[in-house]
């Protein structure tokens, strides 16, 4: 990365709906322009000295449609009071929170940049001075740090937190475990009773998906790039502590606003190298290089996959955590937390110690009294069984994914997988496929038009791979997709392949019957056919925009 990567953006970098930064209007009762202001602030109940103070602007993705959004709510009025204690006046508001809860899935692309401009919109209309976000799941937290950074206004991050694992059988299950009993049942290995029983037992509290799924992943990302209040990330929604992290984090952001502490203070460089490194440390979802280029992009900072890449494949794996691994964020906690995994890649090397945090100190001086415990297998130390935890994700590059793509490798025999296309234009014809064990092994799924145009929006692809590897066919059949992977896959799966079909990427000229070629120790990922083939194809193939309405397969 270059010399100047890691220095302060341009506040006017980014899309922005004004391009000015934002100010609270004067409230004071010697301005008469502002009296019709006045007069709607008292209508809520508020006082000439609130209307003195900073306001501070909490928003939240609060709703009923997701478990990982319904406990964000209370979590606010904590905040609030935090803001109120430290001198300010909080004003609450709301913006979306899609999740694949949903019956149709997530547009990650169209729901994420919603939310940082409602954010933007919000803020900008009403001159707060300062932004608390809480966050539900990883889009919106993605979607909270790109408006953060947008704005470049005092801010913190806060994480809702992840559901407790239900049981069944004694074993810990999350929505990982139903994603699989689907094709567990569709297989026979298993009854309509055990399929109810798993549904009904795997989500028993608020919150996030209890593995280190995309939320967790974002929520690890938010905390080691220093937005968010140290140790916030990883504690379970249902604790009554993070009502207290909560409140903390309102008085941070108001200590923020006296000593004029903004984002991109804090967003350099080496940050987003920090947030890299942590996905990968704690094998975590692919969808952090869907987001982390979009919050660069927001400070003025080119970090391309290329960059993501480049510091995946130096950093060790040093936590063992669902869905690649055995342990959910629970017991991460119960570990130390995501400070102690921090702790573990400061000792590894594999973390930027100077980096400033919203403590206002660098993570060095905040993990000072930080140790990782022993007599648990959640997190390695660095000189500790050094390949115990293989690596989970990989950048790969070839021709058929020319502007890149990401991959998990979970249950690779080696590191390389060649097999035989099978061609879908949804996921939904390639699930029916899997419901009727209807593969070989070998095979590889190749689900297109799934990306920001032919999703649109780039759509979350999991259901497939989550099936396959309840049939006990992970590693032995892969999924590949111009879609963003979803944070419950585990498997050979390789996403965001670009260009994506809908603009006549390669993606778009395979065909069923082709040898593909997977290699991650290369960093690889071809179709196996020459050059004058690929270019025949192109020549009688138009892509054309195939999306979750159009496609009839």
């Amino acid at each position: 990365m270059d010399e100047d990567a890691g220095a302060r953006g341009t506040r006017a970098c980014g899309p922005s709906l004004t391009g000015s930064t934002p100010n609270q209007t004067s409230l004071s009762p010697d301005s008469v322009a502002a009296a019709p202001q006045r007069a709607r602030l008292y209508a809520m109940g508020l006082t000439s000295a609130q209307m003195a103070r900073p306001f501070v602007g909490v928003v939240t993705s609060w709703n009923e449609a997701s478990p990982g959004n319904i406990a964000l709510a209370r979590q606010a009025q904590a905040v609030k009071r935090g803001v109120r204690d430290a001198g300010g006046t909080p004003r609450e508001f709301t913006t979306i929170g899609g999740s694949d809860s949903g019956v149709s899935g997530i547009s990650s692309l169209i729901s994420r940049d919603l939310i940082a401009d409602s954010i933007e919109a919000m803020v900008r209309a009403h001159g707060y001075a300062a932004l608390v976000g809480l966050a539900g799941c990883g889009t919106s937290l993605a979607a909270m740090m790109m408006a953060m950074a947008r704005l470049d206004l005092p801010s913190v991050i806060m994480f809702g937190g992840a559901a407790l694992p239900g049981r069944y059988l004694d074993r810990d299950i999350t929505l990982q475990d139903v994603y699989e009993a689907v094709g567990a049942y569709a297989a026979g290995t298993i009854s309509d009773d055990d399929l109810r029983a798993i549904e009904t037992a795997a989500c028993p509290s608020a919150g996030a998906g209890a593995g280190q799924f995309s939320a967790n992943t974002m929520a690890s990302v938010s905390e080691v790039i220093g937005l968010a209040v140290p140790g916030s990330a990883g504690l379970p929604a249902p604790y009554d502590a993070r009502d207290d992290f909560a409140h903390k984090a309102g008085l941070t952001v108001m200590d923020l606003l006296d000593r004029d502490i903004r984002p991109r203070d804090i967003l350099t460089g080496q940050a987003f190298e920090n947030a890299a490194s942590i996905v990968a440390a704690s094998g975590g979802a692919a969808c952090a290089a869907l987001h982390l280029p979009a919050i660069a992009h927001e400070c003025g900072i080119d970090f391309d996959l290329t960059a993501i890449g480049y510091v995946w494949r130096r950093t060790p794996r040093l936590a063992d955590l669902r869905p690649g691994g055995t342990f959910l964020v629970r017991d991460l906690h119960d570990a130390g937390g995501t400070p102690a995994l921090m702790r573990a890649m400061l000792n590894a090397g594999a973390l930027h110690g100077s980096c400033l945090t919203v403590t206002g100190n660098s993570i060095a001086e905040n993990l000072q009294q930080v140790e990782v415990p022993t007599g648990h297998d959640v997190i390695r130390s660095s000189d500790q069984q050094a390949d115990r935890f293989r690596v989970r994700l990989y950048v790969l590059e070839g021709n058929l994914a020319p502007d890149g793509a990401v991959m998990t490798g979970d249950d690779m025999v080696s590191q390389r997988f060649l097999g035989r296309a099978r061609c879908f234009d949804s996921e939904a014809a390639a699930c029916a496929v899997v419901a009727h064990c209807g593969y070989e092994e070998g095979d590889v799924f190749v689900i297109r038009h799934q990306g920001p145009k032919g999703g649109p929006g780039m759509l979350s692809v999991g259901a497939v791979a989550a099936a396959l590897s309840g049939q006990g066919a992970s590693g032995r059949v892969a999924v590949i997709t111009d879609g963003c992977l979803s944070g419950i896959v585990r498997g050979i799966c390789v996403g965001h392949i670009g260009p994506e079909a809908a603009v006549g990427g390669p993606i778009s000229l395979v065909q069923d019957g082709d040898i593909i070629v997977i290699d991650a120790k290369a960093g690889c990922i071809d179709l196996d056919i020459d050059d004058a083939e690929l270019a025949a194809r192109r020549a009688v193939t138009h892509p054309g925009l195939v999306t979750s309405e159009t496609d009839t397969s």
